[in-house]
């Protein structure tokens, strides 16, 4: 009797260690549970704050040239081409619609000072002004502006301030040419010109 109750035991130990419902089953099983709810989270939280995927924002033209071709301006090209449903081209001439990129300006100003009188934050500024024209010359989006500021605090070290502007300016810009783009996809085409009519004018009466 006794080497029975042995026999069984030894077997639920294997099974125990090795069989569906081991430890390490369980907790292999508990993770992907855990991996699978986190991903549904997030996905939830994307469609509540409106987040798009690429290629959905509809632009109201077809074809659209960016100028003049700096380091701004290849970056929207690239995102208009990546995120939206018009084609960029190389020559104005061919584009229903041309961005001109009039103005781009990165600044700082003092933000505080310390008991030394010394600087102790900076406000890093981006600037930028555009307009958005059709082949005449007419506007689609009129002269406007996109503005941006990050506070950053003094460092003594030199190299790593520099690095860090770098990266808030390059977030700046980022920040700059989704805003351009959202501003784009609520652009409106001008109606076409309705045919002159010209003033009436009263016929001249002839009397004998």
């Amino acid at each position: 009797m006794n080497r029975k109750l042995r026999t069984a035991d030894t077997r639920l130990a294997r099974f125990t260690v090795h069989g569906s419902h081991s430890p390490i089953h369980v907790s292999r099983l508990a993770a992907d549970v855990s991996r699978f709810a986190i991903a549904a989270a997030l996905c939830a939280l994307l469609a509540g704050c409106g987040f798009k995927l690429r290629g959905e924002a509809a632009l109201p033209f077809k074809t659209i040239a960016v100028t003049p071709q700096s380091g701004l301006g290849v970056s929207v090209a690239r995102n208009i081409t990546a995120g939206t449903n018009a084609k960029v081209v190389d020559n104005p001439k061919d584009a229903e619609a041309i961005l001109q990129i009039t103005g781009e300006t990165r600044d700082k100003v003092i933000l505080s000072l310390n008991s030394q009188g010394r600087v102790r934050e900076y406000t890093l500024r981006y600037r930028v002004t555009y307009r958005v024209i059709d082949g005449k010359g007419s506007d689609f989006v009129p002269s406007s502006e996109v503005l941006l500021r990050r506070d950053i605090t003094f460092n003594d070290q030199v190299l790593a301030k520099e690095s860090e502007e770098a990266l808030l300016y390059n977030d700046m810009q980022r920040d700059a040419v989704a805003q351009i783009i959202r501003r784009l996809s609520g652009a409106k085409l001008r109606p076409q010109e309705e045919e002159e009519i010209p003033p009436y004018k009263a016929p001249d009466f002839v009397f004998d």
